[in-house]
């Protein structure tokens, strides 16, 4: 899915709550992946609040407690993970990325993944920019989709 998301591709969800948890250790590029997905969130009409937290592996831990607290109908991860001289990239992209699927997978949570993992801050100033591929958006897209998908099989469509 390249570029933005188009209007007639987002679900409209009035009365939703969906929490943007955002990761800001890369500011810029987090502010323009949130750029993306308020406007997705906004055009589906959802209520949205945001949490930060200080880095990309305690997004999931978050997410959790957020589940838990049952306050939010989805939840979009927010973050950029570059690509270092040591291992700690590879941790951080995969447990980040892990703890998302987990939680998604076992715990039925609906989240869209738009933590970014990449080798420059040119790739994720490519990636996060909301005019051009849009990953913000596209991670809200995929929550705000996996909810409406719920909301059809709990009305019995």
């Amino acid at each position: 899915m390249a570029g933005t998301p188009k209007a007639g591709d987002i679900p409209h969800l009035p009365g939703c709550r969906v929490l943007l948890v955002a990761a800001p250790y890369h500011a810029a590029i987090v502010a323009m992946l949130e750029a993306g997905a308020r406007r997705v969130l906004d055009a589906a009409k959802v209520e949205v609040e945001r949490a930060e937290v200080p880095g990309a592996l305690e997004i999931p831990a978050a997410v959790a407690l957020a589940h838990r607290l049952g306050r939010f109908d989805a939840h979009v991860a927010l973050g950029c993970v570059v690509r270092g001289e040591t291992f700690h990239f590879e941790i951080v992209a995969m447990e980040s990325a892990r703890g998302l699927v987990d939680l998604a997978v076992r715990e039925g949570v609906i989240v869209g993944n738009g933590i970014l993992t990449v080798d420059s801050l040119e790739q994720a100033r490519v990636r996060a920019d909301p005019a051009g591929e849009d990953r913000g958006g596209h991670a809200a897209l995929a929550a705000l989709r996996l909810l409406a998908l719920r909301r059809s099989w709990e009305a019995g469509r």
